[in-house]
């Protein structure tokens, strides 16, 4: 006997020997090869070998009608023989997904819900995972539907569904993408000398990818406008400042927007003094910024009236 799953090939080989006048091989009543003549119409049934050694035959992708005895007859120059295989085909068949959810994009908080059902026997299972960047799965579910409610900007990704029977395994893959409002991280103060270069950094988290505004003192500001320049890489938007004047002191506004909404963060451009060699003199807290010199005068005041407060106590 020979025992074969469904979509397996079968390979029959007869022993020739002696003088053979006629052979052919028979799977039934029916002749499936006489010598080198195919009289079967099925065109999974080849000829593989004919010589004086074997006789040799194969069927591709058997199934179960498949199932049954096959005969080999031989007339050599002494007498007729016959040699007989009988088949036996197996209903197993590997598992196949034949209906699977495709690549979707959603806005966060939607309900999603995917599909993967398979053919094969025994029955596959099924499960889902969800695929992390670092190639690991969570388990997200083990039914033919994985339904998320009200989904999350982390639970966007790759899942993947694996069909499992006894006999093989089957895989496919879906993309969720998901569409979340603009988030901006809070913007850095920065300082910068007169005439030098300065740079502010406004940075977004948002799907589709955010679009970016600048405003001073709610004035837009565009690209070259006041020698100033601004470029946008992906989530990160830098305004530039390559000759820094007076009038670029001030309060800055980032604005990050998308279709599903928009959010700004406030940077402040402030003057730093470079040191002299007078304010190296009156030491570091002169040159924190343009007001130091104020600072400066009135600590000199303070210390003159408590020089002189014991004098006026005697009054």
């Amino acid at each position: 006997n020979v025992t074969l799953r469904v979509r397996q090939n079968l390979t029959s080989r007869c022993e020739q020997g002696d003088v053979v006048t006629h052979t052919a091989w028979l799977n039934r009543s029916s002749i499936l090869y006489a010598g080198e003549d195919k009289w079967s119409v099925d065109p999974r049934v080849s000829l593989v070998t004919l010589n004086q050694e074997e006789f040799t035959i194969k069927i591709e992708n058997v199934d179960m009608t498949d199932e049954g005895q096959y005969v080999c007859a031989v007339q050599t120059s002494s007498r007729p023989r016959t040699t007989s295989v009988h088949v036996l085909v197996q209903d197993l068949v590997p598992p196949k997904i034949i209906n699977f959810s495709r690549d979707i994009v959603v806005n966060e908080g939607s309900n999603v819900t995917l599909m993967c059902q398979a053919s094969g026997k025994p029955e596959p299972s099924i499960s889902w995972k969800l695929i992390s960047n670092s190639g690991r799965g969570d388990l997200a579910s083990d039914d033919e539907l994985l339904e998320i409610s009200s989904i999350s900007r982390q639970r966007a990704g790759v899942y993947e569904c694996t069909a499992v029977n006894d006999i093989d395994t089957d895989v496919q893959t879906v993309d969720i993408t998901v569409n979340y409002a603009p988030s901006v991280s809070e913007g850095r103060d920065a300082g910068v000398t007169p005439g030098q270069r300065g740079v502010l950094e406004c940075e977004a988290d948002a799907v589709p990818e955010a679009d970016f505004e600048w405003y001073k003192d709610n004035r837009r500001i565009f690209n070259g406008f006041d020698g100033m320049e601004i470029i946008n890489t992906g989530s990160l938007s830098k305004l530039t400042f390559y000759n820094v004047s007076d009038g670029d002191y001030g309060n800055y506004t980032c604005v990050a927007i998308n279709k599903l909404g928009s959010s700004n963060t406030n940077f402040l451009l402030y003057v730093v003094i470079e040191p002299t060699s007078s304010t190296l003199l009156q030491g570091p807290r002169a040159v924190q910024d343009g007001s130091g010199g104020a600072k400066t005068a009135h600590f000199h005041t303070c210390l003159l009236f408590i020089a002189f407060l014991p004098f006026l106590l005697r009054f």
